[in-house]
């Protein structure tokens, strides 16, 4: 099931399904045990009645026991000998006993034949003393018995909710009454209550899943169009268009924002790499027609070849790419290295490779140490290079590299004594390709590509990498790298 809208309704119609089955369930529990306790109510009162006549001694044929149909009646007696039962009463279960033929004992027999005798006694002495009969009979008041069973009242059968009742004679015979109360309401209550929600069950799981379906359709509206605008800019290749936001607060409205906010950023990167690769094929379009040139007038006139400059450009062209290549890498995601280094030998060894150099280079580097970095040597060696060509290229007569520790950290400073950089412009010479004095000769100016590499570089590293002024003239980097733990 591949709709969202068809999971949503037929969840939804489960989820309800169970709750209206297990409420209906207890619903019926509830109803039949309310109409099960009714029916013992009127059983309890049935067999109390009888019990109350018993106790004064009435004998089991003269009983008034009511209507059998509805109240079907045993008495037996302590050896659960049956003594007397309701009329017509063809078969019971449920009492303890299924017999239905009285069976009195000698005792009860005895009691009875005497009944005549003993009350005229009792009259008497109640006469003579004017005090009540101590041996007389008394009905139990503790809490009744109760069960459910079956009786065949004159050929009809039911089921029916038996109470037990115990009724102490006068002689001290204890007699249990089992009297019943039919049990058919409640059956046609429940039977009725469940055909209406079984009934009724399948409507409303009808009308859960329409508006299930309904509500979810509505709801997924927005996706859709966000769904048909993507596809949309994906068939176009269009990344300035955006999808629509709805007006409501919800999880499509920021699912709807969220993703502009990547095509932003898609469309932004997207730029910056076509932007990256028309500089980059400009930069090296110059060098390779250079040095193109030479070697076609060296070819043609030996005598007239260039080779310092053919050299010198191939040197640059190496540079350049080296640089585009880890641009590239960077931008790939490459991970710095853990390798720790200490970054003023890493500083001392850079300056003294750099023999070639127009203006000597001044190093400033404690003795006491303690400058240690985690990150890429290449990498580190690389932005200090930058930083010091880019100070060549710029000084007038002195260029200087400090080494100090600052917050946790260590940094480098290189200081140049040129032209320094407008306050306005510091953040654009990181920019790639960015060269703030155009006049310069590609020869003698860079790509663009140092300090833009060089920033890249130290963020990677978890650092960074600023520039200010230096004095009254000059500008001053300064890369900071967070110390080894």
């Amino acid at each position: 099931m591949r709709s969202v809208r068809a999971r949503a309704a037929l969840g939804a119609t489960v989820v309800v399904a169970l709750a209206v089955v297990a409420a209906g369930f207890a619903a019926l529990l509830v109803l039949r045990a309310n109409l099960t306790d009714q029916a013992g109510l009127q059983a309890e009162v049935a067999a109390r009645e009888i019990a109350g006549q018993l106790a004064l001694d009435v004998p089991y044929d003269k009983l008034e026991m009511g209507d059998e149909e509805d109240h079907p009646v045993q008495v037996t007696d302590e050896d659960g000998r049956v003594v007397a039962v309701s009329e017509d009463l063809d078969a019971i279960s449920g009492t303890g006993t299924d017999r239905v033929t009285p069976q009195p004992s000698a005792a009860s027999s005895a009691a009875g034949d005497d009944d005549g005798r003993a009350d005229d006694d009792r009259d008497d002495d109640d006469d003579d003393n004017g005090t009540a009969d101590p041996g007389r009979g008394e009905v139990s008041t503790d809490e009744p018995d109760f069960d459910n069973g079956t009786a065949t009242v004159d050929g009809d059968g039911a089921d029916y909710r038996f109470a037990s009742v115990e009724a102490t004679q006068r002689n001290g015979l204890t007699l249990t009454v089992h009297a019943g109360a039919p049990l058919a309401a409640e059956q046609r209550a429940v039977a009725s209550v469940r055909g209406a929600m079984l009934a009724g069950l399948p409507v409303v799981l009808l009308v859960v899943a329409g508006v299930t379906w309904l509500v979810t359709r509505r709801a997924l509206r927005p996706v859709e169009g966000i769904r048909r605008e993507m596809a949309a800019i994906t068939a176009s290749e269009d990344l300035s268009r955006r999808v629509p936001e709805p007006a409501s607060r919800d999880e499509i409205a920021r699912l709807a924002r969220t993703t502009n906010e990547t095509l932003t950023a898609l469309e932004a990167s997207v730029g910056r790499q076509r932007s990256f690769v028309a500089d980059a094929s400009h930069e090296l379009r110059s060098p390779i027609a250079s040095l193109r040139t030479q070697l076609e007038v060296g070819a043609a006139h030996p005598e007239l070849l260039d080779v310092a400059g053919a050299v010198a450009d191939t040197v640059r062209l190496q540079a350049l790419a080296a640089d585009l290549l880890l641009l590239a890498r960077l931008d790939a995601g490459e991970r710095p290295g853990n390798a720790r280094l200490d970054l003023g030998a890493l500083v001392h060894e850079e300056v003294s490779q750099r023999t070639g150099d127009r203006i000597p280079v001044t190093v400033s580097v404690p003795e006491a140490g303690g400058f240690e970095v985690t990150g890429s040597r290449g990498q580190l060696a690389r932005v200090i290079g930058n930083l010091l060509d880019n100070a060549e290229r710029h000084a007038e007569g002195a260029v200087a590299v400090e080494v100090r520790a600052e917050h946790g950290g260590a940094v480098v400073a290189v200081t140049d004594d040129g032209a320094g950089v407008p306050e306005t412009e510091r953040e654009r010479i990181f920019e790639r390709f960015v060269r703030l004095d155009d006049a310069r000769t590609r020869d003698e100016g860079g790509a663009g590509l140092g300090l833009a590499l060089a920033r890249d570089v130290a963020g990677r590293h978890g650092g960074r990498l600023t520039v200010t002024g230096a004095g009254e003239r000059g500008a001053r980097f300064e890369l900071w790298l967070p110390g080894s733990r």
